[in-house]
């Protein structure tokens, strides 16, 4: 309803367990780590919980998307079973015909037997049940005796459940203790913070395809009180907030909007409310509520005839297209008056047509075009290649996560929302999540970026084709790599106490003399704590202005002092790498 006046392909705040929209968290990633840590085929079982809410099913399908080719995924939705119903549907997943009238020691010969095959092709089966919470003791101890099917090396099956708090107080009982004992990961999932909650919003408006924040800094506010950051509150809350929005054809989300949105998701009681008499509401009291119902009905088709774009007022909806001068996030229009909603929304749709004109008129894939999907690849491949680029050999198998993989190799992780732009600032080989018109989702890396010329990297080899076939389909998702600094791997002289001041400061004292209008200007760069030369640098160079010198401060210094690392720009990239 509310799509195109925001300017959105699709629901950005829909509760189904879509994995594009799962807003990797430091929580998040923590979870997604402990099921990864389940495909290496140590046996037992993985446990999962969290609040109703909090995000388990969705990462527990970006799991199931990312796992390698070897692993064959078993997945329970309804554990409301018996011990025989649940083996039965076991191996309807895994695809091993059975009789229905099986009895429970056929069902488990049978699983028994796929299992010692599937070894034997050197693949691994991976059990998940969600809502695990909602087993019975028996059904649980029959999971148990399921992984004593082992050959002498290694479990032949994995388990992971997911649920409630409540699956914890169930495994603690004493009749289920052999179980716990076999509990080899554990993790609770929490909901997000609150200085989470703004990137949250981000993530999931640039993937809905819209580049840009429409949420008060009060609303934000209010939105996390109101939800306390468990995200399928968030997720409804922010969907009736925009539907109030964009029924007062407003295009910016109030602290109102999301207390009014609030109170419609928490609901009323059901029924009628007894009186104080002890007697049930008399006619009129229902003719109120049926006038107030019939007057909302016709407000909102007023609302919606005098905001639609076939009116007379302009909608002022913001362009899906990034404009020019973007670099991290674009402010959405704020229109204060109908004039104002005119003016702007002019400026934005005569931004939006000299971008079509500087693009042109899409055209269809051609040799310089990257064919979608076909030449995408998965994460774990990407990483891969990524690695690849900065002269690393990465294997998943040894190690799930590539970012914690990485810390050990000397690199950082930086993952963040941004555009062209932002990749141009960060000057470093990218990995870009795409998206094609029937929603199958992959990944490209960026090697380098001339003009409209891509260079990509793939298994096979390098290939140029044209960045607009790319951006077309680039929600603003990216990750880079980064080289640490010597006193975050604890190697050289600067590993010693201390290190990191050193490091700044040898630094500090030649970008004073590279970026200073005079020697005294110099010398007096070079005289301040390492907090306030940090300070200074960040100002210079249009970063955010804390004194701390994190992963975009150190990027930029490397850029500055040109570091012998793979860079973006292909100019910059000649003699370095």
């Amino acid at each position: 309803m509310y799509y195109d006046f925001f300017g959105f392909r699709e629901p950005p705040f829909s509760i189904a367990p879509d994995p594009r929209y799962l807003y990797l968290s430091d929580r998040h990633k923590e979870a997604l780590a402990h099921l990864m840590y389940g495909v290496q085929g140590q046996g037992g079982f993985i446990v999962i919980t969290g609040e109703v809410g909090t995000g388990k099913t969705t990462v527990s399908r970006c799991f199931i998307e990312n796992v390698p080719d070897n692993v064959d995924i078993a997945l329970i939705l309804n554990p409301r079973l018996s011990a025989r119903e649940l083996l039965s549907s076991i191996c309807d997943e895994l695809e091993i015909p059975h009789e229905i009238s099986a009895t429970i020691k056929e069902l488990v010969d049978l699983i028994n037997q796929d299992l010692l095959k599937a070894h034997a092709a050197g693949r691994h089966k991976v059990l998940m049940i969600d809502e695990a919470q909602n087993l019975s003791a028996e059904v649980l101890e029959q999971l148990r005796l399921l992984t004593n099917l082992e050959t002498a090396e290694k479990k032949l099956l994995q388990i992971v459940l997911l649920g409630q708090p409540e699956l914890q107080e169930m495994l603690a009982l004493p009749e289920l203790r052999q179980l716990n004992q076999r509990v080899t990961a554990r993790y609770h999932l929490d909901a997000i913070g609150r200085e989470e909650l703004p990137a949250y919003l981000r993530y999931r408006l640039s993937v809905a395809g819209m580049r840009g924040d429409i949420f008060s800094q009060r609303a934000m506010n209010r939105l996390y009180r109101e939800s306390q950051g468990i995200p399928r509150l968030i997720n409804l809350i922010s969907d009736r907030a925009l539907l109030g929005a964009y029924a007062e054809g407003e295009h910016e989300i109030t602290a109102d909007h999301i207390r009014h949105a609030a109170k419609e998701v928490r609901g009323h009681s059901i029924g009628p409310v007894p009186s104080r008499s002890g007697r049930s509401p008399d006619r009129s009291q229902y003719l109120i509520v049926a006038a107030s119902i019939l007057v909302a009905i016709i407000g909102t088709a007023w609302l919606f005839e005098r905001w639609s774009p076939d009116g007379e007022v302009l909608t002022g909806q913001p362009s899906a297209e990034p404009l020019k001068g973007e670099v991290e996030r674009m402010e959405a229009p704020e229109p204060e008056q109908v004039e104002g909603a005119r003016v702007e929304s002019a400026r934005v749709e005569g931004a939006r047509v000299e971008s079509a004109k500087e693009t042109g008129p899409e055209k269809p894939p051609g040799p310089d075009d990257l064919a979608i999907p076909d030449q995408l690849l998965d994460s774990v491949s990407a990483f891969q290649v990524l690695f690849g680029i900065w002269g690393r050999d990465y294997q998943p198998a040894e190690a799930p996560v590539a970012c914690d993989w990485a810390r050990e190799n000397g690199l950082g992780c930086l993952n963040r929302q941004g555009s062209r732009r932002s990749l141009e600032f960060l000057d470093r080989p990218a990995m870009l999540q795409l998206q094609d018109e029937a929603g199958n989702t992959g990944f490209v890396v960026l090697r380098h970026l001339d003009g409209n010329t891509a260079e990509v990297a793939m298994p096979s080899g390098t290939q140029s084709v044209s960045f607009a076939s790319i951006e077309r389909h680039w929600f603003g998702e990216y990750r880079v790599l980064w080289r640490l600094p010597e006193y975050m791997t604890g190697d050289g002289f600067y590993s010693n106490g201390g290190g990191e001041q050193l490091w700044i400061g040898a630094r500090m004292m030649d970008l004073a003399d590279r970026h200073s209008g005079s020697r005294s200007e110099s010398d007096r760069v070079k005289r301040m704590e390492a907090e306030e030369q940090i300070r200074w640098y960040q100002a210079l160079r249009g970063l955010t202005v804390d004194g701390i010198a994190g992963a975009m401060t150190i990027i930029q210094i490397n850029n500055d002092l040109e570091a012998s690392i793979p860079r973006l720009n292909p100019l910059q990239s000649e003699g370095r790498e």
